[in-house]
């Protein structure tokens, strides 16, 4: 950052220049942005607290005697904000859910992978305290904070700052190994989660740290752990959200009382436009760090109404829609059911004492996948192409818990030779009852205390595990757009599908497994499947034609 400039744009704004104060304002509201939707992780209240901090930093510039001061000064405001927005809450408003998770936006916008990414996911672990200083240690990594301004915002000494860092960055370790073990596949932390509404929090961060330190398979490490501090370096800021409005940004204030606070024409035209460029790929200097910005994503769809139950109840079902029925034509006469026109439909759940039917067997060489031997995917737009001639596993974890609503499905794209949905497992239907489940939830796919996640009428119902078949190549992409859910893909073979499928309630499980391969082409194939590359790949059509 040019210090020098910002002196003198400060010490001009100060002095009543507009042109300074607009600067000043574009500036610097990336920083606070930043700082604001971190501490807060994103909820509805951010935007609130970001513009009552830059009214309360232009209405008092005047009595900032050293313009050099005056980052910290203006996030010592931003974090007394924060504290004052924790004391107004009422116990009423403690759950509100997050606008926009600002660790999503943080891994979406910034395009983080790898452990840079779990670092992001595990902000969501920690507590409200933690969280507001590592708001601050984060930018102070990035190169964007000094510790002098992180001990004055939070108003401790440097040495006091630093033992807080430390305790902080250990929790953050902590709740690193959870990212990782929850994206495992360890079978004790999977039972042990079997009751858990998804949601994090402090109770279960320390049940689930207890098991990491006991389990052999969590606790052992797959490859070499990067310090937090290595991998934030570099990191820019998130970008503002584009529809950053005038309304907002003067909290309620209407534009002549603005105007005669002191804000310039031009300040109240950037602030009632989007905050940022709309155009991909713009660059713009914010506070010193480069901003790469992005168009406006697609409005996601209309949750259909949600639906009504009475505790411990299932979610109602979709009918099945009637199958479709297949066109006739010279070249398809020899063929009574040629691939690609087979779907499956809503079917009703098979007995849990009923044992599935043998898997038949295919060709096996092997799949490989760009996400590697286990592809995470919980945010919207992740994708893994995978290409190969094997067994597929498509994990699945739903949390109407953390939000609710229409659940937009993922789909497959850029289909090269054939694809077959042949087996159902992972011990349960996502929409079975699960009987003593806490925090409001009645099935996999939520209760009538904190919502369900709803397919789309038609829709397959998912079980924990769907297994697939590929012979050639295609692209898996996740398509949140409503209610919270992700993906893991495993590429896995015929032997570990027969174990799952075949593994019943001798287990505890609710049900075996399902066998869906008829071993030819009449097999079924998945729905959202096809052989385009649609921009958007959550308009791939629900009824399969490839």
């Amino acid at each position: 950052m040019d210090s020098q400039h910002w002196r003198a744009v400060i010490t001009a704004a100060q002095a009543g220049d507009r042109r300074a104060l607009d600067e000043l304002v574009e500036g610097w509201l990336p920083l606070v942005y930043n700082i604001v939707g971190r501490a807060l992780n994103g909820h509805a209240d951010v935007d609130d607290v970001v513009q009552e901090t830059m009214l309360r930093a232009v209405g008092n510039l005047g009595s900032l005697r050293d313009p050099d001061s005056f980052r910290s000064w203006l996030v010592a405001i931003a974090m007394r904000q924060i504290r004052d927005r924790a004391r107004r809450r009422t116990p009423d408003r403690l759950e509100e859910a997050a606008a926009s998770d600002f660790a999503e936006l943080t891994v979406l916008r910034l395009q983080l992978q790898g452990q840079r990414r779990e670092v992001a996911e595990a902000v969501r672990w920690l507590d409200n305290e933690d969280r507001h200083l590592l708001s601050l240690w984060w930018l102070e990594v990035a190169g964007e904070l000094t510790r002098r301004e992180l001990a004055a915002a939070v108003g401790i000494t440097r040495q006091h700052a630093a033992v807080r860092v430390q305790r902080m960055k250990e929790r953050l370790e902590t709740s690193r190994g959870i990212v990782r073990a929850l994206d495992g596949a360890c079978p004790d932390l999977r039972e042990m989660t079997g009751r858990w509404n998804g949601r994090p929090d402090s109770v279960w961060r320390k049940r689930l740290a207890r098991h990491l330190r006991g389990c052999g398979y969590c606790g052992g490490t797959r490859e070499a752990v990067v310090p937090a501090e290595r991998l934030l370096v570099g990191i820019a800021l998130v970008p503002l959200p584009v529809g950053f409005t005038l309304s907002l940004a003067l909290g309620g204030k209407t534009a002549a009382a603005a105007t005669s606070a002191g804000w310039s024409a031009k300040l109240l035209g950037a602030l009632t436009k989007p905050a940022v460029a709309m155009t991909a790929g713009a660059t713009i200097v914010a506070g010193g760090a480069y901003v790469v910005t992005q168009p406006p994503d697609a409005p996601p769809p209309r949750a259909a109404v949600t639906p009504t139950a009475t505790a411990g109840s299932a979610p109602p079902r979709t009918s099945a829609p009637p199958a479709p029925t297949p066109k006739s034509s010279p070249t398809a006469t020899k063929k009574a059911d040629p691939y690609g026109t087979v779907v499956d439909a809503v079917e009703r759940a098979p007995d849990p004492n009923a044992r599935p039917a043998a898997l038949p067997r295919r060709p096996e060489s092997g799949i490989t996948s760009t996400g590697g031997p286990k592809a995470v995917m919980q945010h919207r737009g992740d994708s893994v192409t995978l290409t190969g001639r094997g067994y597929v596993l498509v994990r699945w974890q739903i949390s109407p818990g953390s939000r609710p609503g229409a659940l937009v499905m993922p789909s497959w794209t850029g289909l090269k030779g054939r694809l077959f949905h042949v087996a159902s497992g992972g011990w349960r239907r996502m929409d079975d009852p699960l009987p003593g489940a806490p925090n409001g939830y009645a099935t996999g796919m939520g209760g009538p205390g904190i919502g369900y996640a709803v397919l789309p009428p038609g829709t397959q119902q998912m079980w924990q595990n769907e297994y697939f078949y590929l012979d050639g190549s295609v692209t898996l992409t996740q398509n949140e757009r409503g209610c919270d859910y992700g993906l893991t893909v495993f590429p896995s073979n015929r032997d570990a599908v027969v174990e799952d499928i075949d593994t019943g309630p001798d287990r505890g499980a609710l049900r075996y497994g399902l066998v869906r391969d008829t071993g030819t082409d009449s097999a079924p194939v998945p729905q959202y499947v096809t052989r385009a590359t649609p921009a958007d790949p959550a308009t791939v059509p629900q009824r399969s034609r490839v």
